[in-house]
């Protein structure tokens, strides 16, 4: 039996949310994975403070060290987010991130579906350039620390896999409970209704991560391509596209996460996704103009 390719990057995408929250048992009494493996980066978007995180939030990691009293450069974190943009832009985001994989799941709710207005999109560049960058290096206190100021006035990821179940465990927790909280659990909210309602709601509005790695889409090594002689712009690929991104005519776009769905929509094999993606793109167009002469 084929596998289909929906089949298998969902396959995946358990995976690696598997592979990114192994520690389950710390779920029975509210402790924090602290070993060896917390100072290694998750590539996708997991809070370090879940019970079950095995790996450190690459967003969460370059604040903290931005924000140190003495000012460092991040060169690991830095560097990691370079390298894995380089490699694979925001095939990360459509494959690999564990909070992706629960956008996805909150969407089949079935309910009225509706499209993400465009001026939206560009509130993740704000939250990158203010809230990861800026504000951990120039809001610091006293002692010259700067604040998290993604993690603890925005993520949504960070309150639903971290905050709200060490309060659920740890009752001593709760009387720390302030307006801080609400507001987070407010923007919870708001992050569950609107993946419900429109695909990928976090990732195409707030998130900084997927933001990093769709600015390399255009230099990454795994990336998408169309060849235009083989396309017949039927239209069918920015149809199926749930993020809204039409293949042919922006193949690189920042908000296309490499889920692979228009190039098994395209009728004529015109579109091909991964590392050396032009190379087997021209082998399934010869492949496939022999099919059609040998008819």
């Amino acid at each position: 039996m084929k596998l289909t390719h929906s089949f298998k990057r969902k396959l995946i995408q358990i995976i690696a949310f598997g592979f990114s929250n192994s520690h389950l048992v710390n779920f029975k009494d509210g402790s924090i994975y602290q070993g060896k493996w917390k100072q290694f980066c998750n590539p996708g978007l997991n809070c370090y403070s879940c019970p079950a995180a095995g790996f450190a939030c690459p967003i969460g990691a370059l604040q903290s060290v931005n924000g140190s009293m003495k000012f460092n450069f991040s060169f690991y974190v830095v560097g990691f987010l370079l390298a894995v943009g380089v490699l694979l832009g925001r095939f990360v985001c459509g494959w690999l991130c564990p909070f992706g994989l629960l956008q996805e799941i909150l969407h089949k709710i079935p309910t009225p579906k509706l499209k993400l207005w465009k001026g939206f999109l560009y509130l993740k560049y704000v939250i990158l350039v203010v809230f990861v960058l800026l504000l951990p290096i120039v809001a610091t206190d006293y002692m010259g620390m700067g604040k998290p100021a993604f993690c603890q006035y925005i993520c949504p990821a960070g309150t639903l896999e971290g905050g709200i179940p060490l309060l659920s465990i740890h009752p001593e927790l709760r009387q720390t409970i302030g307006s801080l909280f609400f507001l987070k659990l407010g923007i919870l909210i708001v992050t569950v209704v609107g993946c419900i309602l429109i695909y990928r709601f976090f990732c195409r509005t707030l998130c900084p991560l997927g933001l990093i790695y769709g600015l390399m889409n255009k230099i990454s090594f795994y990336h998408l391509e169309v060849d235009s002689h083989q396309c017949i712009n039927c239209g069918k690929c920015s149809k199926i596209c749930k993020m809204e991104v039409d293949p042919v005519k922006t193949p690189d776009s920042v908000e296309c996460i490499r889920c692979g769905e228009c190039v098994e929509a395209c009728p004529k094999n015109a579109i091909s996704m991964g590392i050396g993606a032009g190379r087997k793109n021209r082998a399934n167009c010869t492949k496939y103009r022999n099919t059609e002469e040998s008819k």
